[in-house]
C-alpha cells in the first residue's frame, strides 16, 4: 500500500510538472506590467515555441509570456502579428542618428560593426559618442583596416572612431592596403588592435579583401591568435572575395583553418557569393565539431563597395574574373554602368564614390534563406558625405545607396513567405543566429538578446506576417519597409503603428567590459624559434638513450 501511495505521489508530480503553465513560473499576472503586447504569436527560435499569448514586461524585461488576462501602462494589440525577437544587424556600416529610423522600419534592434569596426584606441570613444544618442543597441568590433591606417600610413583624422573613418583613410595614402609590415610595424598594429580588445571591442573585423596585395597569412594568424587570447571572433571580409567559386573558397578556409587550429570564433561575413554551398557545408561540419564559427548573408545579388576597391581593378575584375564593367559595376547616385575609361576618371574625382557591384545570380537568394545557422547582416553603406543629415531628414531626402540598407530584414520575411519557408527559420535567421554564437563566446548582453522567453531583455519586434515586405530597390535604396507597426529596444517602445519614436535613451551599448591590462605579447623570431623548433646536440643519435 505504501509503495502504491509513493509510486502515485512520484506519477502526480511528474504530470503537474509536465503541464507547468508559463503563468506558474513567471511574474504575478495580476501586477500592472511597463507594456503589455496582447494576443500576438509568440515566436521563441531558441526553444521552438510558437503560440498565440500576451507578453508583460516590466523594467525592461520580459516578465511573464501567458495564456492569462494582463495589463499594463502601455498596450498593444499584436493580433494577427508575430511577436519576435528584436532583429540584430551584426554588420551595419551605418550607427548614425539619421539612419535609425529607416532601421527601426525594418525591425532592427540592435547595429553592429563586426567587418570594418573601430580604431582601438578610440573605442570607447565611439560609445561615449553614441551613449545616450540612439533608439537602438549598437556596438563595433575592432578595425584591422583603421590600425593599419595609423601605421603605415600615418593616418590620425579620426572623427567617428568606426567605418567612417575609413573613407579618409581610403582616400589618402595606399599603404592600408598595400604595404606589408616589416615585424615592428607589425607589432604596433596588433598592439593597437590588443587596446581595442581591452576597451571591450567585439572581437576583431578585418577587411583584409581590400588590402590582399599587403596582408600576409601570418598576419591575418596573428590577429585570429590576438582574438582568441580574449575568447572573441574575427569576422572578415574573406582575402579573395569577390572572385570565382574557387578564390572565395580558398579566402574562407585561411579563416576557418587558423579557427580549428586555435580553437577562437570567427565570422564567415557576407558569404553570399560563388562557392556559398561548400563554405556553408564546412561551417556546418566545424559546428558538429564544437567549433563557433557561423555565418551570415544579405538577400541581394549585388554588393556595394567603393569605387577604388582593389578587386574592382582591370587585372582582377575583367581579365582574372572574366566580368564586364559596363554590365556589372552600377553608379549608385546615377544608376549609370561604368566602362574601364569612366572608372578611371572618376577615380580621380571620388576615389570612394559608392557603386553596385553584380557577383551573384538572383536564383541563388531563395537558397540562401534555406540554410540553417545562418544569420543575416545588411552591409549596409553610410553616406558619403552625410553632411546635415539627422533623424529628422525625409526619406526621399536621402542620397541613394544599396537596398539592403532599408529592406533586408523584411525581405527575409517576405521571400520565405512566398516560397513556403518556415516562418520560425527566418526568424532564427534574423535575431537567434547571429545572439547564439556571440553569446557562446561570452558576450553577456548576447545571452539575453535573440529569443523571445521569460528573463530575457525586451528588445522585440512585431511584423505581419502575410504583409511584412521590403520596398527599397538599386534605384531607390531608402524606401522603407512596411509591415512591421511596433519596435521595442530595452523595455521601451521606439516604434508605434510603424512611427519611429525618438527615444535615443532606449539604446545601449553592446561590449564586452573593459579589462586592466592587455593580452598581445609582441612577436619575435627568436621566441618563435624557441617555440617551433627543435636542435638536438647530435642529430645521429649517438649519447641518446
Amino acid at each position: 500500500m505504501k509503495k502504491t501511495l509513493l509510486t502515485l505521489f512520484i506519477s502526480a508530480l511528474i504530470f503537474s510538472s509536465c503541464n507547468e503553465t508559463s503563468t506558474e513560473k513567471g511574474a504575478d499576472p495580476n501586477q500592472e506590467f511597463d507594456i503589455v503586447i496582447l494576443n500576438g504569436r509568440v515566436m521563441d527560435p531558441e526553444t521552438n515555441f510558437d503560440a498565440v499569448r500576451n507578453v508583460g514586461i516590466k523594467d525592461g524585461i520580459i516578465s511573464l509570456i501567458t495564456e492569462d488576462e494582463i495589463k499594463g501602462k502601455e498596450t498593444i494589440d499584436a493580433k494577427d502579428h508575430v511577436v519576435a525577437p528584436g532583429f540584430i544587424d551584426g554588420h551595419q556600416h551605418t550607427i548614425e542618428p539619421y539612419i535609425y529610423r529607416i532601421m527601426l522600419r525594418d525591425g532592427r534592434t540592435t547595429l553592429l560593426d563586426l567587418e570594418v569596426g573601430g580604431f582601438g584606441p578610440e573605442i570607447d570613444k565611439f560609445y561615449e559618442q553614441r551613449e545616450g544618442n540612439a533608439p537602438v543597441n549598437y556596438g563595433v568590433a575592432v578595425a584591422h583596416e583603421l590600425a593599419r591606417g595609423a601605421v603605415l600610413d600615418e593616418f590620425k583624422d579620426w572623427k567617428r572612431y568606426y567605418t567612417l573613418d575609413a573613407a579618409g583613410v581610403r582616400s589618402g595614402k595606399e599603404g592600408w592596403s598595400k604595404t606589408r609590415p616589416n615585424l615592428e610595424q607589425a607589432n604596433e598594429i596588433l598592439k593597437i588592435m590588443d587596446e581595442g580588445l581591452r576597451k571591450g571591442g567585439l572581437g576583431i573585423g578585418s577587411t583584409v579583401g581590400y588590402m590582399r596585395e599587403g596582408v600576409s597569412s601570418r598576419e591575418i594568424f596573428e590577429l585570429q591568435k590576438l582574438a582568441g587570447a580574449y575568447g572573441r571572433q574575427i569576422g572578415m571580409h574573406f582575402r579573395l572575395t569577390p572572385g570565382s567559386d574557387v578564390q572565395e573558397t580558398l579566402g574562407i578556409q585561411e579563416m576557418l583553418a587558423n579557427a580549428s587550429a586555435l580553437g577562437t570564433p570567427a565570422i564567415a561575413l557576407h558569404f553570399n557569393n560563388p562557392g556559398y554551398n561548400l563554405v556553408y557545408e564546412l561551417l556546418l561540419r566545424m559546428q558538429e565539431k564544437g567549433e563557433n564559427v557561423w555565418g551570415e548573408i544579405y538577400p541581394y545579388a549585388a554588393g556595394s563597395t567603393a569605387l577604388n576597391a582593389v578587386f574592382l581593378e582591370p587585372e582582377v575584375w575583367v581579365k582574372t574574373l572574366g566580368n564586364k564593367y559596363e554590365e556589372t559595376l552600377q553608379d549608385v547616385e546615377t544608376g549609370e554602368f561604368y566602362t574601364q575609361e569612366s572608372r578611371e576618371e572618376m577615380l580621380k574625382k571620388e576615389p570612394t564614390r559608392l557603386v553596385l557591384v553584380y557577383k551573384s545570380k538572383e536564383e541563388w537568394i531563395v537558397n540562401w534563406m534555406k540554410m540553417k545557422g545562418v544569420a543575416i547582416g545588411s552591409d549596409g553603406m553610410p553616406f558619403i558625405p552625410d553632411d546635415g543629415l539627422t533623424w529628422e531628414t525625409p526619406y526621399e531626402d536621402f542620397p541613394n545607396t544599396h537596398p539592403r540598407q532599408a529592406g533586408s530584414f523584411a525581405k527575409v520575411l517576405r521571400l520565405a513567405r512566398e516560397n513556403n519557408i518556415p516562418l520560425m527559420q527566418a526568424v532564427s535567421m534574423t535575431s537567434y543566429n547571429y545572439a547564439n554564437p556571440l553569446g557562446k563566446m561570452g558576450l553577456k548582453a548576447m545571452q539575453v538578446r535573440g529569443r523571445l522567453q521569460e528573463g530575457m531583455v525586451a528588445d522585440i519586434t512585431i511584423f505581419n506576417p502575410e504583409t511584412v515586405t521590403d520596398n527599397s530597390t538599386y534605384a531607390k535604396g531608402t524606401l522603407p519597409s512596411t509591415g512591421i507597426p511596433h519596435v521595442i529596444v530595452n523595455g521601451i517602445i521606439v516604434m508605434r503603428d510603424s512611427e519611429p519614436i525618438k527615444r535615443f535613451d532606449a539604446g545601449q551599448p553592446i561590449r564586452f567590459e573593459v579589462e586592466e591590462k592587455g593580452h598581445f605579447e609582441p612577436l619575435s623570431v627568436e621566441n618563435w624559434e624557441k617555440a617551433f623548433y627543435a636542435s638536438p646536440a647530435d642529430f645521429s643519435g649517438a649519447g641518446l638513450k
